[in-house]
């Protein structure tokens, strides 16, 4: 990997806020103490998650939440990007165990960034059903009132394109559907609910809203004419379908005519003004016409009577879960949204950036992280307006429907420890700590 590490990462402007990400259901574990989720649901079921495994200890954050802070602290970060458990603020003692979580935070000198959904949806409500979305946005309003007089910043959802490919699309993920297309509603009733999340944030006072959207530049596998559609076709589906209803309060030609309900009215409570826009940034995706038969792309089967097939991206070193390290992607992706959306996008925060390798002294981890830093920097002297950088993730966690097979964290976790999940600082710990500690 072609990288500049050794040299010093240049110098970003005062006030950009340094983070780490986690999500609920991969690091909280105490699966008994709470309801249902639709993932507990999915992991119950014999092949889904690759090696057999559940969340249901997982790094047992819940109990071990202390000790976790700790290790925040002492990487110095500036902010903590956590996701609150719809099904355990339903539950007895779920909001008392986010009220202690934020002020142990507070107490640390962490600020405190909650995602308001990221995936686990209570396994009594269906995302295909639009009263989800209103039963959302009275979570968001007993979260806020419970938790707003300390928490100066908000993620209302996080992925909901995954959420909808994967889960409602193609099977992968929770909660197992494998509707294709007409997992469209997904799309739509999510993002309705971060509209209707806004607003209930706003009622309670909330001042910084944003969500957290992956994206990734799209590239053609050729310029035939068939690789190029199937690429814009693939763009518009990941990129342009989330991005544009929130940004610029319209979907692409044509979707919207695909969508249920009252949409224009919905885009209206859809396009609610942000105070940040949240971008998970991986790789990007080279896609070309269909090829006739299944293609395989980082772990996922990508179905043959779907309008395009992903490529391998050749001459790229990849992380150990296949993807392609490509950190100037970052740039161009900003740079593009940038032309592309001008002043209506809104200022950008970097909510989730990381690979997975495995190893304690994980320098392939600190090169991968050095240079997509150094990428992001190139963007802001492009004029991109940049404000945060969080790392995924925290600690080795529940990868999904990968369970414990890839380790993202910045710090290693035994889940064989028979004294439980037991935590060890990699050597991207230390480096992430001295890179915050130079930037100030």
């Amino acid at each position: 990997m072609a990288t500049d590490a050794g040299e010093p990462i240049p110098r970003f402007p005062a006030g950009f806020l340094w983070g780490v990400s986690t999500s609920a259901h991969q690091i909280e574990g105490a699966a008994d103490e709470r309801e249902a989720s639709v993932w507990d649901v999915f992991t119950a079921e014999p092949g889904r998650v690759k090696d057999g495994s559940t969340a249901a200890v997982a790094c047992d954050h819940y109990h071990r939440h202390t000790e976790d802070v700790a290790l925040l602290a002492g990487l110095g970060v500036d902010a903590y990007r956590f996701s609150v458990s719809w099904p355990r603020v339903n539950s007895p003692g779920g909001l008392d165990f986010y009220d202690r979580l934020v002020d142990e935070l507070c107490a640390a000198g962490v600020r405190p960034v909650p995602t308001l959904f990221h995936w686990d949806l209570p396994a009594s409500l269906d995302w295909l059903e639009r009263d989800t979305a209103a039963r959302f946005a009275d979570h968001v309003g007993v979260v806020a009132e419970r938790l707003g007089d300390r928490v100066g910043k908000w993620i209302t959802l996080n992925e909901p394109a995954e959420h909808t490919l994967l889960g409602h699309a193609l099977g992968a993920h929770a909660p197992g559907r494998r509707l294709l297309f007409d997992a469209l509603p997904v799309a739509h009733h999510q993002l309705l609910a971060h509209g209707l999340a806004v607003r209930a944030l706003r009622a309670a006072g909330a001042r910084d809203i944003g969500i957290a959207n992956s994206h990734g530049p799209t590239w053609a596998a050729s310029a035939e004419p068939a690789d190029l559609e199937a690429a814009g076709f693939y763009d518009l589906l990941l990129n342009r379908l989330f991005a544009e209803p929130v940004i610029l309060g319209a979907y692409p030609e044509g979707i919207g005519d695909l969508m249920p309900g009252d949409v224009q009215a919905d885009l209206k409570v859809i396009a609610e003004p942000l105070d940040f826009y949240g971008v998970n940034y991986y790789a990007p995706t080279r896609v070309g016409a269909p090829q006739g038969t299944e293609t395989e792309f980082g772990g996922l089967t990508i179905p043959a009577e779907l309008p395009f097939s992903v490529r391998e991206i050749e001459g790229r070193p990849v992380t150990d879960f296949g993807w392609p390290v490509v950190p100037e992607g970052l740039t161009e992706l900003l740079t593009g949204f940038r032309d592309r959306y001008g002043d209506r996008l809104p200022p950008v925060v970097i909510t989730e950036n990381g690979c997975s390798y495995e190893g304690v002294d994980d320098q392939e981890r600190i090169a991968y992280l050095d240079a997509h830093v150094r990428a992001l920097h190139t963007a802001l002297e492009a004029g991109v307006d940049v404000r945060g950088y969080f790392v995924w993730s925290l600690m080795d966690n529940f990868e999904w429907a990968e369970g414990y097979a890839r380790r993202f964290g910045l710090v290693h976790v035994d889940f064989t420890d028979p004294a439980g999940p037991r935590r060890t600082p990699k050597a991207s710990y230390h480096w992430f700590r001295d890179v915050l500690r130079a930037q100030r």
